[in-house]
């Protein structure tokens, strides 16, 4: 079924098959709106005709279409001198404080920086000012006030970098003078000084803890009740303090003879009252070094540098005329050099005494180690020697004279 030409519409007809079937189908839409709405007016917009553009209009649009991106503007005008020179400063004013701060913070201690770095955030309630921000407050730093504690912290390193140099400069300067010989030479001539005179001291001190000794494991006595059969060479042995040490008897009680016998071994001292031999009732009485100077002669300079270590119970053993006595300490005692009458009291006994120089390295003191005879049998030992004269102006010997006394004439 075709539809039928029809004459509503108006203008919409022009007669073409086409255009008739659109306009059978606006109709059956029209009718369609008219049974929906009834007899309600519909505005049916009307078709407008566009004119196409003329040539010069065409020819307009095209000039416009050359450069679209194309505005016009006014001038920007120019940045003056003045103002160039403004903006360099603020930048150069910018770096000079921040370079300022950074090299300073550097130089400071690691405490400081501590105190002066950044922002330090505390709990809110414990600070009355600023802005809190999750229960922590965040300590606002004054630049001002940091850069110019920075600049004083710079300028106390700055000072003593000078400081510092000026002192490397002079210690330079003396180590090149000639007048830095003169303190180089005193000073050695103190230290040379110091070892002459109290080279005894260092010596002795370590004589007395590490010095092997000189004893021979063979001459150890196993038995001291026992007689044994020795060499006629007089000798003096203490097994605790490895002494094996030859004794000068007969020589005479000054001190030039008691120094002089000294140098082979240890010295027989007798003085009226004691004056006794190993073998005799009365006071044997034997005078050694504890120590010495260096460069005095002899090899016994330190002998007895270990005899403090005695005490009372110790064994001492004295060979004479071929035969070995064996005696007991029972007594050690300090005396003052001119206390020779330490030495003199009545016994019926043979006694052994040992003298040294106490404390070591000087002549201050004496020691007296005094010991009794127990083999063989005392009470049958011979009487000692009739001793006539006085210790009055005796003196106990010692060591020889140090460096700074012989230099005032001391002998």
């Amino acid at each position: 079924m075709k539809p039928e030409n029809s004459s509503s519409g108006g203008d919409l007809t022009d007669g073409t098959p086409s255009q008739q079937n659109r306009n059978a189908a606006a109709n059956v839409l029209r009718s369609q709106i008219d049974a929906m709405y009834g007899d309600r007016n519909i505005a049916v917009p009307q078709r407008t005709q566009v004119q196409p553009p003329t040539q010069s209009q065409f020819a307009a649009q095209a000039q416009e279409d050359i450069n679209p991106y194309n505005r016009t503007h006014d001038a920007h005008p120019q940045p003056q001198a003045e103002q160039w020179k403004q903006y360099h400063s603020a930048w150069q004013t910018y770096y000079q404080k921040y370079y300022e701060g950074y090299y300073a913070a550097q130089s400071t201690t690691k405490a400081h920086e501590s105190s002066v770095e950044g922002t330090h955030k505390q709990p809110a309630e414990a600070i009355g000012s600023g802005s809190a921000h999750n229960g922590y407050f965040t300590q606002q730093t004054d630049l001002e006030a940091t850069t110019e504690e920075l600049n004083k912290d710079q300028a106390l390193f700055e000072l003593r970098q000078k400081l510092l140099g000026k002192v490397q400069d002079s210690a330079q300067k003396i180590r090149g003078s000639r007048h830095f010989v003169p303190v180089i030479a005193s000073l050695a001539v103190i230290l040379i000084f110091v070892f002459l005179q109290y080279n005894r001291v260092f010596i002795a001190t370590v004589n007395a803890y590490v010095s092997p000794g000189t004893i021979n494991p063979q001459n150890i006595v196993i038995d001291p009740t026992k007689d044994a059969v020795v060499s006629a060479d007089p000798r003096l042995i203490i097994p605790k303090i490895n002494v094996d040490v030859p004794v000068v008897y007969n020589v005479g009680n000054d001190s030039d003879s008691q120094l002089a016998a000294m140098t082979n071994g240890v010295a027989h001292f007798a003085v009226p009252g004691a004056s006794s031999h190993p073998g005799q009732t009365g006071n044997t009485v034997l005078s050694g070094h504890s120590s010495n100077d260096l460069f005095d002669g002899g090899d016994y300079k330190f002998i007895f540098a270990q005899l403090e270590k005695m005490v009372v119970g110790d064994t001492v053993y004295a060979n004479y005329e071929g035969k070995r006595y064996t005696y007991v300490v029972t007594k050690t005692e300090v005396v003052k050099p001119t206390e020779v009458n330490k030495l003199v009291y009545p016994t019926d006994k043979p006694m052994l005494t040992l003298i040294t120089c106490t404390p070591l390295g000087t002549a201050r003191d004496r020691l007296l180690v005094t010991a009794e005879q127990v083999s063989p049998d005392p009470s049958v030992a011979a009487q000692e020697p009739a001793d006539t004269g006085s210790v009055a102006e005796a003196s106990i010997p010692g060591n020889s004279p140090t460096f700074v006394e012989r230099l005032f004439g001391a002998r």
